[in-house]
């Protein structure tokens, strides 16, 4: 990379340590941004407000490049996302794009348009506004595109849906699996989106059936919040893969592993419902290793539905799950959890329950593997500090 660097595309007044350390990390997420930010294409202006189009003049066009692209560095040179350590919320000034089902309410008829439409490597809030309406796609938002907002005009009334499975045939004839049935799949870090309801169509699937996982949203980055969002599926509905993610006010249903992966996510106030024909099971964390620190906590929410519910399998062998001043309907299998058949995982799950009422709730019964917290036990898995939410929520 050195050696074909021309010392005449960045004089050394450009070159700075936080650029030099991404340099190093990531070849091609610099390649990305020389792409973007020495040659801005026209596109990237598409469907923006009047008032946020970049000078045309050369020189001027220039100048401003020079000047965006070395506060990205500088921004980006702060930032590591992980779940291991500290977030930054740093936003530069949003705009605003607008999805109708007409064109002529709307700078987009499709939400996937809105987000091709931004730059390759955006680091500005955009706040994608979509209208009331049923938008039928598949969505995806690449890894380099943050800080994305997608806000609807209310869950009922805002609907983007789609019904891909696991067994469906992808582009190249190959089952998409799990991963790619997503009807919305969230891949950059600091996503927000609220009032909109995310949904996989493919039907409730006969017990034992194989490969009819349909997933409705998929989140895999760090830091992304969702606010009176549903969730609609059946087996596994809502795939928390990886990060730090906040459902405040959701609606989450499904039969079978509903709520699955390896985030560190708190649900707060949200209600889960289960469409279980007879047995189903609400959550399935992955977390596979005790050095991670990942896991599912669930605060103030409702558990209601039908059939018979698991709160959680062991997905991973140090699977982890909390649930806290939570309502449980009588749907609760009295043991409460499931060790996926595998006796050895009973030595290192943490699953808990702290002052959860119901009749569901009872701890009597429950697997002795399964714990009902203290006060101590359960203080860390009951604010946003289980997130490391101050560093990045704004409430």
């Amino acid at each position: 990379m050195t050696s074909s660097h021309s010392p005449n595309k960045f004089p050394p007044s450009l070159v700075s340590t936080h650029f030099l350390r991404l340099l190093r990390v990531s070849p091609l997420f610099f390649l990305l941004l020389l792409l973007h930010n020495v040659t801005p294409a026209a596109s990237h202006t598409k469907g923006l407000r009047p008032g946020r189009h970049p000078a045309t003049n050369a020189t001027t066009r220039y100048n401003y490049t020079e000047q965006e692209f070395m506060r990205w560095v500088a921004f980006v040179g702060g930032l590591n996302h992980s779940v291991f350590s500290a977030a930054r919320n740093r936003l530069f000034p949003s705009y605003t794009l607008v999805v109708d089902k007409n064109p002529a309410a709307g700078d987009f008829t499709s939400i996937q348009d809105a987000i091709d439409s931004l730059p390759a490597v955006n680091y500005v809030r955009v706040v994608i506004k979509v209208h009331a309406g049923v938008y039928t796609e598949k969505v995806s938002i690449p890894p380099m595109k943050s800080f994305i907002t997608i806000e609807g005009a209310g869950a009922d009334s805002t609907i983007v849906q789609w019904g891909d499975t696991a067994d469906t045939p992808g582009p190249k004839g190959l089952p998409l699996g799990t991963y790619g049935s997503a009807t919305f799949a969230a891949n950059s870090p600091y996503f927000v989106a609220k009032n909109i309801t995310f949904k996989n169509t493919a039907p409730l699937p006969p017990p034992g059936a194989m490969g009819k996982q349909a997933v409705a949203f998929r989140i895999s980055a760090d830091t992304a919040a969702f606010y009176g969002c549903k969730f609609l599926g059946a087996q596994d509905t809502l795939y928390d893969q990886l990060g730090r993610h906040y459902y405040k006010d959701c609606y989450i249903e499904g039969s079978v592993d509903f709520i699955f992966g390896n985030g560190l996510s708190l649900f707060d106030g949200c209600q889960v419902h289960a469409i279980a024909q007879l047995t189903g099971a609400l959550t399935a964390q992955g977390r596979k290793s005790m050095l991670e620190d990942t896991g599912f906590s669930f605060v103030n929410c409702r558990i209601t539905g039908s059939g018979a519910l698991y709160l959680g399998r062991a997905w991973g062998p140090f699977s982890r799950v909390v649930f806290a001043y939570t309502y449980m309907d009588n749907i609760i299998i009295p043991r409460g959890w499931h060790d996926w058949d595998d006796p050895n995982r009973d030595l290192t799950v943490f699953y808990g329950q702290y002052k959860c009422t119901g009749p569901g709730a009872g701890f009597t019964g429950r697997v002795a593997w399964s714990r009902e917290l203290t006060d101590d036990e359960a203080k860390p898995f009951l604010s946003l500090s289980f997130i490391d939410g101050s560093e990045w929520i704004n409430l």
